[in-house]
């Protein structure tokens, strides 16, 4: 595995642990990461 995958895999990995509510979406382009979406959702008390 080269060192920039390891790179991909850790900010996922990160990005994983962050959230608490939401999505993580990994764009793909010709078969590489090229992109991450975090959406987080914030739930307000009534």
């Amino acid at each position: 595995m080269a060192a920039a995958d390891q790179v991909k895999i850790n900010e996922i990995l990160s990005l994983l642990q962050r959230i608490k509510f939401g999505s993580l979406t990994i764009v793909v382009h010709e078969g590489q990461i090229t992109q991450l979406e975090v959406i987080e959702k914030h739930r307000l008390q009534k």
